[in-house]
């Protein structure tokens, strides 16, 4: 698997393309594949979130865990799906918050590309997942690499807001200094949980942040 991904990411991750556990995810891929295993996002897709959000533009962080793994649906970044494929419950929970947040309509749809272009890197901390199978692909180094992409982008860059929703993306907190970025924590959006998400107003929250620190804040309409 030949690493496409936009240049200002493989400077700054030059080191982690070249370690072993990297290799070893890549012919973890190849062997699946090898095998007739569907994969999603597709290949072109896998690096995503990195294409869409180069490393200098990337404002806020909004931590997923694991890419969707139903046809059509994963396309590299966290939450979002592609035009004409139903917007996840998840993220219509998202919208909701986002309407009562900030006054937004509700999308038509769940493609949240033009959030990537504003600065939002929607980052799954497991980049890929087999078809029909949540997690399968959490242990075979994803882990690791999307860590360090944390531990980067807070040790390189200053006020950043992070939101992490739900325990796996709080447990990320420690990965971020929080001396010098904006930690956000709230309830998962999943329906199980997202009457205790609901109220967060983390959406203008971020905007307030980043204002303060001369920062242009995020335009969250789709």
């Amino acid at each position: 698997m030949d690493v496409k991904i936009e240049q200002s990411w493989k400077n700054v991750l030059k080191e982690e393309f070249e370690k072993s556990y990297f290799t070893e995810i890549v012919n973890f891929l190849k062997a699946e594949k090898a095998l007739g295993r569907v994969i999603y996002p597709p290949g072109k897709c896998i690096f995503h979130a990195f294409e869409a959000t180069p490393f200098e533009k990337v404002k806020l962080v909004l931590l997923g865990q694991d890419p969707y793994h139903g046809p059509g649906q994963a396309h590299g970044l966290a939450f979002s799906v592609p035009p004409g494929i139903k917007t996840p419950p998840s993220l219509v929970n998202i919208f909701k918050e986002l309407q009562s947040d900030i006054g937004l309509p509700v999308p038509s749809h769940g493609n949240l590309e033009s959030w990537a272009r504003e600065g939002v890197f929607l980052l799954n901390a497991a980049l890929t997942v087999r078809a029909a199978e949540p997690n399968s692909h959490s242990k075979i180094g994803w882990h690791e690499f999307t860590n360090r992409v944390i531990e980067k982008i807070s040790s390189v860059k200053k006020n950043i807001v992070f939101l992490l929703w739900g325990k796996f993306a709080q447990e990320k907190q420690q990965l971020v200094d929080e001396t010098k970025h904006l930690v956000l924590k709230a309830a998962h959006p999943s329906p199980f949980s997202a009457d205790r998400f609901f109220g967060c107003r983390h959406f203008s929250k971020a905007n307030q942040y980043l204002v303060q620190n001369r920062i242009d804040p995020i335009n969250w309409q789709l």
